[in-house]
This record gives structure tokens, sequence and C-alpha cells, in this order.
């Protein structure tokens, strides 16, 4: 019996799946057309009744994938929406950020041990005692994040705004200026690099945004058209101001640890001149144009990275020597 039933339950679902094809093409006969629509007629109720279910399960079905995929739909533009309303509370935030530099710094501001904030004491290399003081103009901003290690800026571009420095590589990746979380991020030193002492190469990383935030721009670079136009980056450390111009754009990526190849992430000091010409010929092979801007041992370099999406782990790289 339950076979019987089993065997008439696919046998109106499959007649469900006849009825439901698409109408007859226009060039078909009436007659052929009324046939069709009769065709149900033929069974008897019973068989009628599982049909007529088969189709309102069908029906059923069709509306809740269509309702599925609205509601896709609206997430998708939803969050559409809110990506980009983030972003221009992120653009607002940072243009208030920018406004600090140059403001009166706060008087008296010590540390636990009573001593100023905005002066670094440190031994050079012939063993003297060294002070370095925090330049009046990033003061404020210092004394709101003491993370802050310069300035970057790029004319005609929004490449505009604070860099910070974390004990990792990690943790301004997802947090602001003010240290709160924000996907966007934050332009950061390597974590390695030494502001006080300087590095033969001080590399600074950022996002790549579809909003165009912070490194987004970068990519720019792939053109030489737009390096002319675009050939000098002006980077300060919070103790001095420094200006760099453009010497190499290329693409790399993240290699693994074990992999024997050029990684200009791991660049930052050389041993001696070789070392470092070794550095530049690496660069230069990598190169898309000859900005006809050469560096030798004793030159400091800024490496400004980004995310790639070209390939996995991608990254798009511009180099620059400071000429002042």
């Amino acid at each position: 019996m339950a076979d019987t039933k089993r065997s008439t339950v696919r046998s109106a679902k499959s007649t469900a799946a006849a009825v439901k094809k698409e109408a007859p093409e226009k060039e078909e006969s009436a007659e052929q057309s009324e046939k069709q629509r009769k065709s149900l007629d033929d069974y008897d109720p019973e068989m009628r009744k599982l049909i007529l279910e088969e189709l309102r399960r069908s029906e059923k079905r069709r509306k809740m994938l269509m309702l599925f995929f609205v509601l896709v739909m609206l997430c998708g533009f939803g969050a559409y929406g809110f990506y980009y309303f983030t972003a221009g509370k992120g653009d607002a935030r940072s243009a208030k950020i920018s406004a600090q530099v140059g403001n009166s710094a706060m008087d008296g501001a010590v540390d636990k041990d009573g001593k100023s904030i905005y002066i670094a004491t440190l031994t050079d290399e012939n063993g003297q005692t060294v002070q370095k003081e925090v330049l009046e103009k990033y003061k404020k901003l210092y004394f709101i994040n003491k993370d802050l290690i310069g300035y970057i800026k790029i004319d005609d571009t929004n490449i505009d705004g604070p860099v910070v420095q974390g004990s990792d590589n990690e943790f301004y990746l997802s947090h602001d200026f003010y240290k709160e979380d924000d996907v966007a991020g934050t332009l950061f030193l390597d974590s390695k690099c030494d502001i006080v002492r300087g590095n033969d190469n001080f590399i600074i990383y950022g996002h790549h945004l579809q909003s165009g935030r912070m490194f987004s721009k970068l990519s720019a670079y792939e053109s030489k058209d737009y390096c002319d136009r675009h050939p000098y980056i002006q980077f300060d450390t919070i103790y001095e101001e420094g200006t760099y111009q453009v010497m190499y754009a290329f693409r790399s990526r993240v290699y693994d640890a074990d992999q024997v190849v050029f990684k200009y992430y791991q660049f930052l000091d050389a041993a001696g001149p070789e070392e470092f010409l070794s550095n530049m010929e690496e660069m230069k092979k990598l190169a898309y144009y000859d900005t006809g801007v050469t560096a030798v041992y004793g030159d400091k370099l800024l490496t400004l990275s980004t995310c790639d999406y070209n390939e996995q782990n991608g990254r798009f790289v511009v180099v620059a020597k400071k000429i002042r």
C-alpha cells in the first residue's frame, strides 16, 4: 500500500512538473493549448488533489527563494551604505586630527618621572648624551597619542595624516589614531624601526580601501606620469622635518619565511655599502620605470607599502630618498 502511495506521489510530482512547463509558443494552435489546459481533468480526484498540492509546494518554494534573494540584496546595499557612512565619519575624524597640527601644546606635560614627555634622551655612537625634542607643531597630537612618530603628506592627494608606531605591526591595522576600533586602521611605522636613532629605511604601512582612504591612492604611482606630477613626499618625524623624492614604484608580495627572495619589508638597515647597493639593485629590477633618482650608502630612505589585490598577499610599494 505504501509503495502504491509513493508511486502515486511520484506520478503526481511528474505530472505537476509537466503542467508547469512553459506555455506553448505563439505559433501553437489554440486547439493544442486548450487540450493541454484540460489535461488535468483526465485524472481522478485523488490524483488531481496530489498534483495541486505539489504545485502549491513548488510555488511556495519559488516565493521563498525570491524572498531570500531580495533579503541578500538588501543586506548587500545595507553593508555598502554602512561602509561608506563609516568612511565618511573616518574622513571627518582625519580632518579633525590634521587640524591639531600647529595647535598649542599642553604646557607642563610630564611623564611619571616628572620629565617632559616631549623630550627624548639617547646616547649617540660616540657615547655622548643627546636630547631630541618633539617639534612644536606636533606636540598637541603627541599629547593625544604618545604612539605618534611623524606626519606624512603628498601634495594634491588625500595622503595627509599622522603616522604612529605600535609595539607590533597588528594593532594599528584595525585601530584609529585614538586607539578605537576602525577597519581603516591608521598609517603606521614598522615596529622594528627606531624613530629616535634613525634607520637606513623607514617603512610605513597603510590599508588600500575602496573608500580611497589611507594608502589607497598609492598604486597611482604605477604610472610614470603620475610620479612626475607627484615626485615628492613630505615625511616629518616628530623630531625633524623631511622631504623625500620618489625613486621606485613596484609590486611585490609577502613571502613565506623559507623562501629565498628579496623581501623589501625586511630592509631597515644595511650592514655596509655592498648590502645597501644590493637592495637598491633588487628594487630597480622590480620598478615600473626609471625615475633617474639613485641612492648610495648613507642616504636615508622612506618606503610606503599597501595591499595589492592582483595576487594573494600582494603589495604595492613606493620607495623614496630623503633630499632635505
